[in-house]
């Protein structure tokens, strides 16, 4: 029998650091919560001051005894759970089940799963710390107070199975604000004035900034048409004059390593993954990967973090490799970064346990997700610790009858971290200039006008919801995902082209919520609430007194709309698509899997269909059927023909209204955002069209 008992909370973590200790040693999981607040009731004693009321969580009975029948028999009992808030909390919620001396140093936490972190951790136990396990109570409850009461309101004046949040609702009301400004946007018309010009060392464009008044440059705005004639009337075609260069440098430091917050972002926008499977993906390389002869070790850093800093143990790694593999000109391995206000710095970044273990030399033992986050993460790493990339610059101004023209450009003198060609930090491009003298005549070769108008706010992608969430101090990081896909699941927003829609529904929940209990959706008052429980898990505020000041004026509030909100009918909406059985024009509802047709007289008549969303195309194969929007199994979106299984007709990417010259199929718009070409949807022809960009 093992003397040493150690409690993590997943199986896989648990089978790797199992492997890791000798046979003194017992590692096994408990599965996450054993503790926790009841489902089916409020689970708070509002009237014994917020007393939590938790029971054990129901199915756990076999596993809480099995641990309370190995701690008897242990010698030494730790509590491994992750290094967080709530993995304090499980921490806490076990030693009460297992009946350990609540001022025992039984807890060891680690950031990285490795055999020298874990081994260190047994050296220095410590005791549970009471202002983190607060500190999830107090986020805990509060997010029960508000759900479970705010909820059964929604069931009664709007519709039964409708949830609010702390956290959501202040979401949706940002998405929904969005979509307002975006229809109340009233385009302005403004125009470009480019100058393509001619140098002896080779031909460049220059863009019309303004004019020489008084001696002075003054800009000047193109708002018209007649803007654009007056400046070019004003102009002498035939005498361009470079007038200054101005010669510079300019460096580029690299990004900071990545945070929860930044890492999901970025995850999102260079490999395509949905925030949820960002974290599931670095959970498994968290927790342990088997490298063959290596043995079994997690790869990085725990995955839930605000904070940038690095430990000297993982600068002085990385300067190693950077001098060995690129030399010391690339080293840059002394530079700080400064975390977010709040951050928990003794948290670290996520990084590579061991950079050596480069991405493409341990490929072969991970899957292609944990190989694309994995390189992502290592890379960013590794950038962060190199020097800086440097720039020369050149900027000029060039005169005609004093109508200004501006030039700027830059080349790449040394490379430093973009050596790495990590993608975060490629978005930037080099503008290149032919060498320009001062006083140099130059030949126009043509003038070129553009009218535009200015655009409304973009709609949120994932990417820039959780980027708006983190400034805005909404939620925490490891809430972000969860949030997001709540939101979805309750029909509260869609994803339209990977960008976040409120729904009629979202819309109408968010109205409700915004007009009765302002406090949840507003943004500052949210943000402020994470400010105090931040506080709480650093010991300056107590959890008990910040839910009694928030519940003063929300028990009002719950009152007040109990009594007034008016009772809400959701119209669905009607379709031309007529029910086989009854004759009735069909509506769309929602459920569980997604949009579906039935019919409006239900329970009498109990007739669906599926919901075919056509793109206005007919099929190129069958020529009869139309094409329809699909999902896989797994959610992705593909395009496939109405007759199926008739026609096969199948498309990852969309079809747009163009055949391919080659073989008469539709063509297709790219599947990433990134792509630039039109492919053909027939897989038998490899035809492909550059696209062409578009001024609006």
């Amino acid at each position: 029998m093992a003397q040493n008992l150690i409690i993590v909370e997943s199986p896989t973590k648990a089978k790797t650091i199992g492997k890791m200790l000798g046979k003194s040693y017992k590692v096994v999981a408990s599965v996450g919560h054993v503790r926790d607040l009841p489902k089916s009731t409020l689970g708070v004693d509002i009237e014994n001051d917020f007393e939590p009321k938790y029971i054990n969580i129901r199915g756990k009975g076999p596993l809480i005894k099995d641990l309370k029948k190995e701690a008897k028999a242990a010698k030494n009992v730790y509590l491994a759970t992750d290094n967080d808030r709530e993995g304090e909390a499980i921490s806490w919620h076990l030693a009460y089940i297992l009946g350990l001396d609540p001022a025992g140093k039984n807890r060891i936490s680690f950031n990285e799963i490795t055999k020298d972190a874990v081994k260190s951790s047994l050296k220095a136990p410590r005791t549970i710390d009471q202002d983190l396990v607060d500190a999830q109570q107090g986020r805990r409850i509060l997010d029960r107070l508000v759900g479970y009461k705010i909820s059964p309101i929604l069931w009664k004046k709007v519709k039964s199975g409708l949830s609010a949040g702390r956290v959501q609702s202040a979401v949706v009301k940002i998405i929904s604000d969005r979509e307002e400004e975006i229809e109340n946007f009233i385009p302005e018309e403004y125009w470009s004035l480019d100058a393509n010009l001619k140098a002896k060392a080779g031909k460049f464009k220059a863009a019309f900034y303004g004019k020489l008044a008084a001696g002075k440059e003054e800009k000047v705005e193109l708002k018209s048409q007649a803007d654009v004639e007056a400046v070019k009337k004003a102009l002498d075609q035939n005498n361009f004059l470079v007038k200054e260069v101005k010669l510079g440098e300019r460096t580029r430091a690299p990004r900071p390593p990545y945070t929860t917050s930044t890492l999901q972002q970025e995850a999102s926008r260079y490999i395509n993954f949905p925030g949820r499977k960002t974290m599931q993906v670095a959970q498994q390389l968290y927790e342990g990967i088997n490298l063959g002869s290596k043995g079994t070790t997690g790869l990085i850093t725990y995955m839930r973090t605000d904070s940038v800093n690095i430990s000297d143990q993982a600068r002085a790694q990385a300067r190693t490799y950077i001098l060995d593999n690129y030399g010391k000109d690339y080293d840059s391995s002394f530079r700080k970064f400064k975390s977010k206000a709040g951050a928990q710095e003794a948290h670290e970044c996520i990084r590579p346990t061991d950079v050596f273990l480069a991405p493409l030399a341990i490929k072969e033992f991970l899957t292609n997700d944990q190989y694309k986050l994995y390189k992502l993460i290592w890379e960013r790493f590794m950038a962060s610790l190199m020097a800086a990339a440097k720039f020369d610059t050149i900027n000029a101004s060039i005169y005609s009858n004093d109508q200004i023209f501006k030039a700027t450009g830059s080349n790449l003198a040394f490379d430093g971290f973009l050596l790495l060609k990590n993608k975060a930090d490629q978005d930037e491009k080099e503008n290149k200039l032919p060498k320009l003298v001062e006083g140099e005549k130059l030949k126009l070769e043509d003038l070129q006008a553009d009218k535009h108008f200015t655009k409304a706010p973009p709609r949120y992608t994932e990417a820039s919801l959780i980027k708006t969430l983190e400034e805005l101090g909404i939620g925490r990081p490891s809430t972000y995902a969860p949030t997001i896909s709540t939101i979805t699941k309750r029909n509260y927003v869609e994803l339209e082209d990977k960008k976040f829609v409120p729904t009629e529904l979202g819309l109408t929940v968010n109205s409700q919520l915004t007009e009765y209990f302002p406090m949840i959706t507003d943004k500052d008052f949210t943000a402020k609430m994470e400010d105090e429980l931040d506080k709480i898990s650093v010991g300056q505020e107590e959890w008990k007194e910040v839910i009694r000041d928030f519940y003063k004026e929300f028990q009002e509030k719950l009152a007040y709309a109990e009594k007034e909100m008016e009772k809400v009918e959701l119209k669905p909406e009607v379709t031309d698509e007529i029910c086989d059985k009854c004759g009735a024009n069909m509506v769309i509802k929602m459920g569980r899997f997604g949009k579906f047709l039935a019919c409006p007289n239900f329970p009498e008549c109990r007739n669906t269909k599926p919901l075919l969303e056509k793109i206005g195309l007919k099929c190129p194969k069958c020529k009869d059927g139309e094409i329809i929007k699909k999902r896989s199994k797994k959610g992705r979106v593909f395009y496939g023909c109405s007759s199926y299984p008739d026609c096969d007709f199948v498309s990852w990417g969309k079809p747009i209204d163009k055949k391919c010259p080659v073989c008469g199929s539709l063509l297709t718009e790219p599947t990433t955002k990134r792509g630039k070409n039109y492919t053909c949807s027939n897989p038998e022809c490899s035809y492909k069209e550059a696209i062409k960009s578009k001024e609006d």
